[in-house]
């Protein structure tokens, strides 16, 4: 399902009526229509009767009083508040407004001597519809229009939201002052941006998708971003033909852990296998191997040169290379310490890997401090590397802060500049491809904040790359499944009690969910 910014879904609009030849009134009219539909489905679950609908004086408005119509015809007690004068109303909210009044409908216009009112009104409401702001609003809400969305969250009553929260930024989720909590959000042809990335996914509630009645074929061409879901990943996975063999499914190396990290490396091993790749070798510090020989009983172990530290050393080198030629992926970084001699070692395997690298942890920090990544070129090996917020905020150069004000733009700027697949991990992962086009995850729970899922990450993506996976797609399987086995994890066990190593338990029935088609996305779509 594709992903849009405000200005895409302008686009969209506009050439859905000037191409196409839909009236915008057609398109309004729908619209409304499921607003209404999912309005009446909450209230029929609750036993409520009034509506109580705010509006605007631009289209998100007019989509609040076409709702109304469609609820006042079912029966239900229907007050709109309009937060303009009638008068600065125009075309297709104004033919509606109209409508209204020929039907009875009361339509109170809003100042801020009739707020005391307001207040009791929306008190005394079933249901408040948020028909205020829409996507053009960009900054803090002021006013009068701030006024009312304080009230609307301090009355305490449940709330629907048209298209998004009134005082949500629509393109990076941001909420820059007062914002509409709602409890449930249908969103217009396509969810925007904003709805699925944080702190804006806080704001939402239960998400309804709705067709407007735009061509499928127009919203497929429009935008660069896609939700990711169980039916793309399904897509993008490997075949695994009844002859095959260790060789079919991919060999994976995984360069990790120092002294106190040993977990990592065998946590990314454990994954790659339950992700199914055919062999995992983990180079491991020579004097780690022991310990890892006993974590480890389906996975083959590399002693290699070792630092003063016992972390991996730049002498490990050509052993390192050599066994790289019967390797169809490898993974470099977790638990793997930041040690100058390491970073001599990632540095030059970045430049001289001949097989596709997932780049994840202290890989990462030590290609920051080399700065590694702005030496790549369009000829160098496939790259996915898997920051989380701080690690990405070093490799840009800039605070973390920044990388979070706007997610998107954070993922997209590095897979640009370092000519890589970035995993910008968090809340709602966003996984971004060098050209620009980029996927947002909704799998996954705040359980998952615990040591040890990254280096799952890091192995399930690695062990799609080896089974021969293309690198964005590998990421964006990766990233979802991870995701999925948390959420399947945390249904069992809770979010407090999660631990890393019940992702990889959960990694079997998570694949087998999405082979048999078995998934249920969290939203709804609304035919």
């Amino acid at each position: 399902m594709k992903l849009l910014t405000a200005a895409e879904m302008r686009a969209v609009d506009s050439r859905v009526v000037r191409e196409i030849g839909i009236p915008s009134l057609i398109l309004m009219e729908n619209a409304g229509r499921q607003v209404a539909g999912v309005a009446a489905a909450f209230l029929q679950r609750t036993a409520g009767r009034k509506v109580s609908i705010i509006c605007g004086r631009g289209n998100n408005g007019g989509d609040g009083l076409v709702a109304a119509r469609y609820l006042h015809h079912r029966g239900y007690k229907v007050r709109v508040f309009l937060l303009t004068r009638f008068e600065e109303l125009s075309g297709d909210p104004l033919a509606n407004y109209r409508i209204c009044g020929q039907l009875g409908i009361d339509v109170q216009e809003v100042d801020e001597k009739y707020l005391p009112k307001l207040r009791v009104c929306l008190s005394l409401s079933d249901l408040i519809i948020d028909a205020l702001l829409g996507t053009g609003i960009k900054g803090a809400p002021k006013g009068l229009v701030q006024q009312v969305i304080d009230m609307i969250n301090d009355v305490d009553k449940p709330v629907l939201s048209v298209d998004l929260p009134s005082g949500l930024d629509a393109d990076t989720g941001a909420v820059p002052g007062c914002c509409v909590k709602a409890s449930v959000t249908v969103t217009l042809a396509a969810p925007k941006v904003g709805l699925l990335v944080y702190p804006g996914r806080n704001y939402v509630g239960e998400l309804f998708v709705a067709d407007i009645g735009i061509p499928p074929s127009v919203l497929e061409s429009a935008g660069r971003g896609t939700v990711l879901e169980a039916p793309l990943v399904k897509k993008a996975l490997p075949a695994r033909p009844p002859d095959g063999h260790k060789g079919t499914f991919g060999r994976l190396m995984i360069l990790a852990g120092s002294p106190g990290m040993t977990g990592a490396a065998a946590m990314a091993a454990e994954a790659a296998l339950r992700t199914g790749v055919g062999l995992v070798t983990v180079g491991v510090p020579q004097s780690l191997n022991d310990v890892l020989e006993v974590k480890l009983t389906e996975v083959m172990t590399l002693p290699l040169p070792e630092t003063a530290d016992r972390s991996l050393s730049i002498e490990a080198l050509p052993v390192i290379l050599e066994k790289m030629d019967g390797i169809d992926a490898v993974v470099i970084g977790p638990g793997l310490s930041r040690n100058a001699s390491t970073g001599q070692l990632v540095e030059a395997l970045l430049e001289q890997a001949s097989c596709p690298v997932v780049l994840d942890a202290d890989g990462l920090n030590l290609a920051a401090e080399r700065k590694v990544l702005q030496k790549r070129t369009a000829d160098s090996s496939p790259l996915v590397i898997t920051p989380h917020p701080g690690e990405m905020g070093r490799l840009m150069d800039c605070s973390t802060a920044e990388v979070q004000a706007d997610r998107v733009a954070a993922a997209r700027r590095a897979a640009e500049t370092f000519k890589c697949t970035t995993v910008l991990k968090g809340a709602g992962t966003v996984v971004a491809a060098a050209g620009g086009d980029f996927w947002v995850n909704t799998t996954g729970n705040v359980g998952m904040a615990t040591g040890g899922t990254g280096d799952v990450l890091s192995g399930i993506i690695g062990a799609l790359l080896a089974a021969g996976v293309e690198p964005t797609a590998a990421a964006c399987g990766g990233v979802y499944v991870h995701g999925l086995a948390g959420d399947r994890a945390a249904g069992r066990k809770g979010t407090v009690a999660l631990i890393a190593g019940d992702l990889i338990e959960a990694l079997p029935e998570v694949w087998q969910a999405i082979e048999r088609e078995e998934v249920t996305e969290p939203w709804i779509y609304l035919v």
